[in-house]
């Protein structure tokens, strides 16, 4: 039986700050620091070995998953990072307050985009100066690949093909697995190992730094699911 790990990056500064992060890349806060550094303490006091590590390509996620692999003695497993699993895309939102967010277009209207399985955000151009495509880390990605914005239905196609090419089969090999995201790229793993409809995902939360553990059998069905905290 494989083990998978999920664990949503600690506090950043800009979770701090209340903006619209997805694929800008900001660092962990002071206290997203502790919150990474403290799963892996979980993680050591649960015993869990791990043979293969996996990260996006921004930076919280990243040294979130560094603090937690030192904190837990196997800094030194292999590491592959992708830009699938990136957070959400906010487009045209990113950056901004979303208090002031929600002052410009109104609340019901931001919170559709923040919470609807299947609706865009504004995009954001890819000429605008803030644009992903504008980015060295994914030069070399075909253009039409870079969002302009994405839903968490849209960021499920793009985690979706990672977890079957890369992930899945380690996993069908018993290796234990972990990986440190982002909010909605672990949202969309969960919903589909866990077959959760588009209405019920939307109620369901990652919160920052708390290391989710699950038991998968060789055909990767949920044995069971416990959240260390």
């Amino acid at each position: 039986m494989a083990k998978l790990v999920f664990i949503r990056h600690g506090q950043s500064e800009w979770n701090l700050s209340n903006q619209f992060t997805g694929w800008v890349d900001v660092n962990l806060s002071e206290e997203g620091v502790r919150q990474a550094q403290n799963a892996g303490a979980l993680l050591k006091k649960e015993g869990i070995l791990f043979d293969q590590a996996y990260t996006s390509v921004l930076t919280r996620a990243i040294k979130t998953l560094h603090y937690a692999l030192e904190g837990s003695d196997q800094l030194w497993i292999p590491e592959t990072k992708s830009w699938r699993l990136n957070e959400r895309h906010y487009g045209a939102l990113q950056g901004q307050n979303k208090a002031e967010a929600a002052e410009k277009w109104g609340d019901e209207q931001v919170h559709v985009w923040r919470r609807s399985y299947d609706t865009l955000p504004p995009l954001l151009d890819a000429n605008d100066e803030g644009s992903a495509a504008n980015d060295r880390r994914y030069a070399h990605l075909d253009p039409k690949a870079i969002p302009g914005g994405e839903n968490l239905k849209v960021t499920l196609e793009r985690v979706i093909p990672f977890w079957e090419d890369e992930i899945a089969p380690k996993l069908i090999d018993g290796q234990n697995i972990i990986v440190a995201a982002h909010g909605n790229s672990l949202r969309a793993l969960t919903k589909y190992i866990e077959n959760i409809s588009d209405e019920d995902i939307m109620d369901v939360e990652m919160a920052t730094g708390e290391p989710v553990v699950y038991d998968l059998d060789e055909n990767l069905n949920v044995v069971s699911k416990n959240k260390l905290n």
